[in-house]
């Protein structure tokens, strides 16, 4: 520019494009190519939007004036209303606040408290480099494959035990069904994590937004045994099939009422409020009934069945992986053939999932960008490459007393299926000719 430099923020510098978006640009590309991609890489629910969801849009699109920072009245009721029946906390309209994302909520909530951000890892890709725009200190947790992938309540007290000032500002964010392992937690361990939580005071970030995609129904929010300390976070993207309509939903309670009016101000200096045409439509989602229930019954069992019969592929290639309790993701481990994979030159999970997509087509996501040790051979994918609408089709025509078979994946799921298969043909080779 006219010779000059230009200095950018050091918070900013070397900052990369979000992995899960840009795995998906990239897979694009290489179909332009005219290449086979198996796109596994971005996590995007591939149900459609609810009619009924659809047709609140339709109605409301004349909308055009500015709602009220914190969200239209009518919506911030029925998201209270959504967690009392779902989650059994005393949840407010006056604790609720909207916002383009959850994604954008949880930068604003990042920017406005004080404190550090404890991350349990492996966890969802755009928590860590948030805080570091924002210049927060994060902590790492590492938890491991025979933990599966959640931080137990003994791991966090050990962490909190070991630091100088135990009482020390501290936002710890959970996020279960996880991004990126699909696992969840029991009753008895949330339980846990809430008693040592309200012991140290740290104030907890729960990402629900896959809540409602438990494969087998059943959520249990932290919030329910943790009420005064727990932020629960929601919103359309996942469980309602409406990634690109930008709704997230934050529920404060009242001892954190000052967080919410923090958020709120920046909120008006920032974005103002949600499309309002959105903000209406939502209002039939969160206030829920038969047909969002009959929805999320016939979503839930296509996942549980494609889900467990891709963990079922990778285990019998060797791979250690979790069948998932919840959401569309995988977290694989490839650490019982690391020795094999290391005479191919493949040392961590970014050569991993680099050498996979040249060699097989298939486009996951490394462990690394998921806050993981650099050298682990670790991979996220997301098992959601088929058509939603044809497969929640079919699934409307089998009774929901009836489990699906795996004739079903063969028919609605197959690019998912041959994906897998890829992968474990991809290992085996790799094992037989180390």
């Amino acid at each position: 520019m006219n010779g000059k430099h230009v200095s950018l923020n050091m918070n900013v510098r070397g900052l990369k494009p979000s992995a899960t978006l840009a795995i998906n640009e990239r897979s694009n590309a290489l179909r332009r190519e005219g290449k086979t991609v198996y796109k596994l890489g971005l996590g995007q629910s591939p149900f459609p939007v609810p009619e009924c969801v659809v047709n609140a849009l339709r109605h409301h699109a004349h909308e055009k004036d500015y709602l009220p920072v914190k969200g239209l009245p009518e919506l911030r009721e029925a998201v209270a209303d959504f967690h009392r029946r779902k989650d059994h906390i005393n949840a407010s309209a006056d604790g609720v606040l909207i916002g383009p994302g959850s994604k954008e909520l949880m930068f604003l909530l990042q920017l406005v408290y004080y404190g550090e951000i404890l991350l349990p890892t492996p966890c969802w890709v755009s928590y860590g480099p948030q805080a570091k725009i924002i210049g927060r200190n994060v902590h790492l947790i590492h938890t491991t494959y025979e933990e599966r992938w959640r931080i137990s309540s003994a791991r966090l007290r050990s962490y909190l035990e070991k630091e100088n000032d135990t009482f020390r500002p501290r936002l710890l964010i959970l996020n279960y069904p996880g991004n990126p392992d699909g696992e969840s937690y029991t009753m008895e361990e949330l339980q846990e994590l809430a008693e040592t939580a309200r012991e140290y005071e740290v104030i907890l970030l729960s990402d629900e937004i896959y809540g409602q995609l438990k494969h087998r129904g059943g959520h249990f929010s932290v919030g329910r045994f943790y009420p005064e300390g727990t932020i629960i976070s929601s919103g359309l993207s996942k469980w309602c099939g409406a990634g690109g309509w930008r709704l997230g939903t934050f529920t404060f309670p009242k001892s954190l009422f000052w967080l919410l009016d923090a958020m709120a101000a920046v909120a008006s200096e920032t974005f103002t409020s949600v499309s309002a045409p959105i903000q209406y439509a939502a209002v039939p989602a969160f206030r829920g009934g038969p047909e969002i229930e009959t929805y999320l019954s016939h979503a839930r069992r296509i996942l549980r069945l494609t889900g467990n019969r891709c963990a079922d592929i990778l285990k019998e290639a060797g791979i250690r992986v979790h069948s998932p309790d919840g959401a569309f993701y995988l977290f694989i481990d490839f650490e019982p053939m690391r020795d094999q994979l290391k005479a191919r030159g493949i040392h961590d999970s970014r050569e991993l999932c680099e050498r996979l997509l040249l060699d097989t087509g298939v486009a996951i996501l490394p462990g690394a960008d998921f806050e993981r040790p650099a050298d682990e051979l670790s991979a996220r994918l997301a098992y959601v490459n088929f058509d939603g609408a044809e497969a929640l089709a079919a699934s409307r025509e089998i009774s929901l007393d009836q489990d699906l078979l795996d004739s079903f994946l063969d028919v609605h799921c197959p690019d998912t299926l041959e994906a897998m298969e890829r992968i474990a043909a991809w290992v085996k080779r790799s094992t037989e000719n180390a």
